[in-house]
């Protein structure tokens, strides 16, 4: 008896955790609160050979009208080559960015990184460089917690401002998405990557 009330114990315990967790991953991801910021940081996602895959478009165009209502005064690209890629993901990005009538003068590139933790890493040697303090952090929603507290170890000042929208539109594959978010959150705690 006193087993099965330890069991039952832990399992609501660790039921209510992941619950919690999965909660404020949603939660995080919806925060924009139309902060103003120096920049977006826009993060990385697969460029199909010279075009955005329709997740980096959608990042971006989130970015381009963060800059066109002045909510931020310029771009930081990143992401650097993906396996086998003839373009970086942020030269895909900054010519796509400039066909939409941003001027090249407030964009800002990084090529160098693969990773999340990559790309907010060399957009902080970006954000020195430049003298910002304070950036608007771009990506899918179910990203952001994650990518905010790897923001905030690096000692980046950020503010989670989500794509409106995403590919990520069925309850399936948004359910996926957020139970992805929760296992790599928890693998970058555990190992910092």
């Amino acid at each position: 008896m006193r087993r099965r009330r330890t069991f039952f114990l832990i399992l609501i315990l660790s039921l209510t955790y992941v619950g919690g967790q999965l909660w404020d991953i949603h939660r995080v991801g919806h925060l924009d609160r139309n902060r103003t910021a120096d920049c977006a940081i826009v993060l990385g996602a697969a460029a199909w050979h010279d075009k955005p895959s329709p997740v980096l478009r959608e990042r971006l165009n989130h970015a381009i009208e963060l800059f066109k209502s002045k909510r931020v005064k310029a771009l930081i690209l990143t992401g650097g080559f993906g396996k086998g890629a003839d373009f970086s993901e942020s030269k895909v990005s900054f010519d796509y960015c400039l066909s939409q009538g941003m001027p090249a003068s407030a964009i800002r590139v990084e090529s160098e990184s693969t990773k999340t933790y990559e790309n907010l890493s060399e957009a902080k040697k970006i954000l020195q460089k430049e003298g910002w303090k304070t950036a608007l952090l771009v990506s899918d929603p179910w990203h952001l917690k994650r990518a905010r507290r790897m923001a905030d170890d690096l000692g980046v000042k950020v503010y989670a401002s989500a794509t409106k929208s995403t590919r990520f539109q069925s309850t399936e594959a948004k359910a996926r998405f957020l139970f992805q978010e929760f296992y790599m959150y928890h693998y970058y705690l555990l190992t910092g990557e």
